[in-house]
C-alpha cells in the first residue's frame, strides 16, 4: 500500500556504526494483482513456434514456464560411448571452474574498515577490525562470478589447533541478507570479475589473530579450488557493540578508557598526592603483536578468548612474572643494579617491546603503578575499556579476615611474626568495564583487576575481575577475589591483646583506617578524579557499617562484629498486578514484619538504579531513608514510589530498574538487605484482522499503537511480517505526539494455509520492546 517501505538491509552490510553509507531502502506499493489474460491452445503453440511474429502486447503478463520452454535446449542423444576429450575440450572443461586471484582485505589505516571500527590508530596497514560489526574485503575472480552456479565461502582459523566446535576454526557461508550474532557474508558489489563482500561476525567471537583463506567450487561437482591470500585478520573486542560484553555507551569514556594512549598515574600519600605522567601506548609499533604474545604464551586455550572476564583474569596473571615467565618482575628490596629501578619507567612501550622481542624473557623491576600502567595498555590495546587506579591507605590482609589485624603481647608489645597485615601508603591497580554474565544482575560495570603479585588466587599470583558493586556492598562471596579487594579499600583495623593462656582479646578498632582517595584520571583532561564513593559508601554512614558487616561474615573471623542477638525482622518488596507501567508512576511496596513479641526499630537506606539487560548499572536517579517502628508482630507497608519525571531521561533498552535496601535492626543488631529488579511495562501493539483469512484472497488487518508517554515519540518506524501472510517491511510513521493514537491499515494475499501470525513491532529512541501479534487462521482456496 502506498507510503509504505520494504527495508533491503541496515547499515550492518556495509558498516553498522557511524561513517558507514546509508541503507538502502526501496519503496514498495502493494496493489492487487491482475489475472492474466487466458489465450487458445493454437495460439501457445504458434507464439512458441515464432515469438518473433506473435509478440505479447504486455511484457508484465509473460508466462514464465512458456519463456523457460522456449529457450530450452534439446536434450542431446545419448551416446553408446562416451570419447575422451580432446585437450581444448579438457582446458575449455577447465576453464569453468572459479578461483580467487586475489584478495584485497581493505585494510588501510584510512580505508572503511580501520575508520568504522575504531582501529585507524594502530601501525601498519593489516586488517584490524572488532567483533561483532560488518567488514568489507574485495576479490578478484578470474571469471565473473555466477550466483546460480558458483559456490563461495570464507575460513578462518586462530590457534595451534582450530576446531569448528570452539569456535576457533570459522566458516563463513555467503547469505543473501546479514543477520546479526553470526559469521556470515554477502556480495555487496559486483564489476566484472570483481566482488566486494560485506562479512558480519558475532560479538562473542574469539578474538586475536585469524589466517584467511577462500575456497571455491561450482555446482558441477568438481574439487573446491582453495586460495590462500597468506594474510591476517586481527579481531578485537568492542565496545562500540551493544551486544559485546565490553560495551561502554559513554562516547567521551570511550575515548578517554580505550582511545586514550596517555594518562596519569597518582602516588604518594592522601595529604600528599602526587602525579606523573604515564605513556599507554597501545597504538604503537609492535604494542598489538606483543598483547597478543602475551596471550599465547598464557595457558588459556585460544576458545577462551571471546569472554573478557577470562582474558582480564590471565591478563592479571600475565602481566607479574611470579610463577609463568610473565611481562614484569616485581621488586621492593630497593636493589635494582641489574635492572631498571621501578620508578625509571615512564611508558609501558619499551617494557612490551622488550618483553615481546626477547621470546618471553621477564623485564626487570617494577612495582604496583608499573604493574598497572602495562595492564591499562593491553586491556586498552585488546579493546577493554580500562583505567589506572590509585587508593590511598591500601591495607593487604593476609588472611582473609577482611580485617586489618594487629597484634600484641601480655606488655603491649607487637608480636611481629603475627603481624603480617600491613596498609601501605598507596596502592595502584586496575578498574575494566564489562558485563557480568556469571554474576547475579546488577554486578556488571567497572571491575577491579590487580596485576601486582601480593596473594594467589586460585594458586596463581592474580585478582580480579571483582564487581565494584559488590566490593561496595559487601557481598564478597561473589568472584573473583572480591574478599582481598574489599579489605583494601574498607576493611577495619582490628587490635588484639595475647592473653595469659595464650587467646586473643580484641580491645579495640579503627574504623576509618584505610581507602582513603581513590583516584584515577579524570575523562577528557589531567585532572584527578576522586571514585571513593564507588568502592565504598560514605565513612562511617549505616549502609558502609552494613557492608562492612556483611563482609567479615564470610571472613575467617566472623566473630568479630559478632552476630545479631535475633533475626526476627524481614522485609520484601511486591508489586501489584503486572507491575509499574512506561510513562507513568512506578509505584512498589515495602513490606516489613516484625515476626518477635518485642517492638523494634530501623532505617530503611533504598537507593534505586537504571540497569542494562546485561546487568550492567547505568547509575542511581534516587536515593532515600525510612525510619521503620514497628509494634510487636506488627506487619507495616511501605508505599515507594518514583515519579516519572525522575527516570524519563535514563532509561536504556529494556527499561529496568533495580531497587536495593538495606537497614540494622536497632535492638538485635540484624542487617536487612534486599534487591529487587523491575520493568516497566511497554504497552502492546493492537492487530485486528478483518473478517475469514483463505489462501489467494486479499485481507486487511488494522495496526492500533497508543503512545504512553507525555512526550512527542520521533522518527517511529514500525515493521510488519507474516510468514505466509505477506513479505516484512517497515512502514515509517514518523513523529507521535504524547498520548496520541496511531492507526495503521495492512492489506496483503495470504500464500499458505494454516495457523499462521502476524507480527508488528515498533522502533524510535524512546521506546524499545513494543510489539505485538495476532493468530491468524488461513483457509484454503
Amino acid at each position: 500500500m502506498p507510503g509504505e517501505r520494504l527495508s533491503v538491509r541496515g547499515t550492518r552490510e556495509v558498516g553498522r556504526f557511524p561513517g558507514a553509507p546509508p541503507p538502502v531502502r526501496v519503496e514498495l506499493t502493494i496493489q492487487k494483482e491482475e489475472e492474466k489474460k487466458k489465450e487458445g491452445g493454437c495460439r501457445q503453440w504458434f507464439r512458441k513456434t515464432c515469438l518473433c511474429c506473435c509478440k505479447r502486447q504486455n511484457s508484465d503478463s509473460y508466462d514464465i514456464t512458456d519463456k523457460v520452454e522456449f529457450f530450452k535446449p534439446p536434450a542431446p542423444v545419448p551416446e553408446p560411448t562416451k570419447p575422451k576429450p580432446e585437450n581444448g575440450e579438457a582446458q575449455e572443461m577447465e576453464a569453468k571452474k572459479l578461483s580467487v586471484s586475489s584478495v584485497d582485505l581493505l585494510s588501510s589505516k584510512t580505508g572503511q574498515n580501520r575508520q568504522e571500527h575504531h582501529t585507524d590508530l594502530y601501525q601498519g596497514d593489516e586488517l584490524i577490525i572488532r567483533r561483532g560489526q560488518t567488514f568489507q574485503i574485495e576479490m578478484e575472480l578470474d571469471r565473473p562470478f555466477n550466483a546460480d552456479d558458483d559456490h563461495l565461502h570464507l575460513e578462518l582459523k586462530t590457534g595451534p589447533l582450530p576446531l569448528v566446535s570452539k569456535g576457533t576454526h570459522v566458516i563463513i557461508p555467503l547469505v543473501d541478507d546479514l543477520e546479526d550474532e553470526r559469521w556470515e557474508a554477502k556480495i555487496v558489489e559486483r564489476n566484472g570479475n570483481k566482488i566486494k563482500l560485506s562479512v558480519n561476525s558475532p560479538a562473542t567471537a574469539v578474538i586475536g589473530l585469524y589466517g584467511l583463506t577462500v575456497t571455491t567450487s561450482t555446482s558441477k561437482g568438481e574439487v573446491p579450488t582453495i586460495h590462500d591470500p597468506k594474510k591476517n585478520i586481527t579481531l578485537l573486542f568492542n565496545p562500540w557493540c551493544e551486544e559485546d560484553a565490553v560495551f561502554l555507551d559513554n562516547e567521551e569514556e570511550v575515548k578517554e578508557y580505550v582511545l586514550n594512549d596517555t594518562g596519569r598515574i597518582y602516588y604518594g600519600t592522601e595529604k600528599q598526592i602526587g602525579a606523573r605522567t604515564w605513556n599507554f601506548g597501545q597504538f604503537n609499533e609492535g604494542i598489538l603483536e606483543a598483547c597478543l604474545f602475551i596471550l599465547e604464551k598464557s595457558d588459556m586455550p585460544p576458545s577462551g578468548r571471546g569472554d573478557p572476564v577470562n582474558v582480564v583474569r590471565v591478563i592479571s596473571a600475565m602481566i607479574n612474572a611470579q610463577d609463568d615467565f610473565g611481562v614484569l618482575v616485581g621488586n621492593w628490596s630497593g636493589d635494582y643494579s641489574d635492572g631498571v629501578p621501578p620508578s625509571a619507567w615512564s611508558s609501558s612501550v619499551e617494557i612490551l617491546r622488550k618483553y615481546h622481542s626477547s621470546d618471553g624473557t621477564p623485564v626487570s623491576y617494577g612495582q604496583c603503578w608499573v604493574f598497572s600502567g602495562i595492564t591499562t595498555t593491553v586491556l586498552r590495546c585488546l579493546g577493554i575499556p580500562a583505567r589506572s587506579v590509585t587508593n590511598f591507605q591500601s591495607a593487604h590482609d593476609t588472611d582473609v579476615s577482611l580485617t586489618t589485624d594487629v597484634y600484641f603481647d601480655e606488655n603491649m608489645e607487637l608480636i611481629r611474626h603475627l603481624n603480617s597485615d600491613s596498609v601501605w601508603n598507596f596502592h595502584v591497580w586496575n578498574d575494566c568495564w564489562m558485563a557480568r554474565a556469571d554474576l547475579p544482575p546488577g554486578y556488571g560495570g567497572w571491575q577491579a583487576v590487580d596485576s601486582t603479585p601480593q596473594e594467589t588466587s586460585q594458586g596463581t599470583f592474580r585478582c580480579g575481575p571483582a564487581s565494584i558493586n559488590a566490593i561496595r556492598s559487601g557481598q564478597v562471596y561473589l568472584k573473583n577475589d572480591t574478599p582481598f579487594v574489599f579489605a583494601e579499600v574498607n576493611s577495619d583495623k582490628i587490635f588484639w591483646q595475647r592473653n595469659l593462656d595464650g587467646t586473643f582479646s580484641q580491645i579495640g578498632s579503627e574504623k576509618k583506617a584505610v581507602g582513603h582517595c581513590i583516584s584515577t584520571k579524570a575523562v577528557g583532561s589531567d585532572k584527578r578524579a576522586d571514585i571513593t564513593h564507588l568502592y565504598k559508601h560514605k565513612e562511617g554512614s549505616d549502609e558502609e557499617r552494613i557492608a562492612v558487616e556483611t563482609a567479615s561474615r564470610y571472613g575467617s573471623k566472623p566473630e568479630v562484629y559478632g552476630a545479631a542477638k535475633a533475626e526476627d525482622v524481614s522485609v520484601e518488596v511486591k508489586m501489584e498486578g503486572e507491575g509499574p507501567r512506561m510513562g507513568a508512576d512506578a509505584h512498589l511496596s515495602i513490606v516489613v514484619k516484625n515476626l518477635s513479641s518485642q517492638p523494634r526499630r530501623t532505617t530503611l537506606h533504598s537507593q534505586v538504579a537504571v540497569m542494562y539487560y546485561t546487568g550492567v548499572l547505568k547509575g542511581t536517579i534516587r536515593k532515600e531513608q525510612t525510619p521503620v517502628d514497628l509494634l510487636p508482630n506488627e506487619e507495616k507497608t511501605i508505599e515507594w514510589m518514583l515519579p516519572y519525571q525522575q527516570y524519563q531521561n535514563q532509561l536504556v533498552d529494556q527499561a529496568a530498574l533495580m531497587l536495593t535496601l538495606c537497614g540494622r535492626v536497632n535492638e538485635t543488631q540484624q542487617v536487612l538487605a534486599h534487591q529487587t529488579t523491575f520493568r516497566l511495562r511497554t504497552p502492546n501493539i493492537n492487530i485486528t484482522p478483518s473478517a475469514e483469512a483463505c489462501v489467494g484472497k486479499e485481507m486487511s488487518a488494522k495496526i492500533t499503537f497508543i503512545n504512553p508517554l507525555p512526550r512527542t515519540l520521533e522518527g517511529v518506524i514500525f515493521r510488519v511480517e507474516g510468514l505466509g501472510l505477506q513479505e516484512g517491511h517497515e512502514v515509517v510513521v514518523g513523529d507521535v505526539a504524547g498520548h496520541s493514537t496511531v492507526t495503521l491499515t495492512e492489506h496483503f494475499i495470504p500464500t499458505l494455509p494454516g495457523s499462521r501470525k502476524l507480527v508488528a513491532s515498533l522502533d524510535c529512541k524512546q521506546l524499545t520492546q513494543v510489539h505485538g501479534v495476532a493468530d491468524i487462521v488461513v483457509l484454503e482456496q
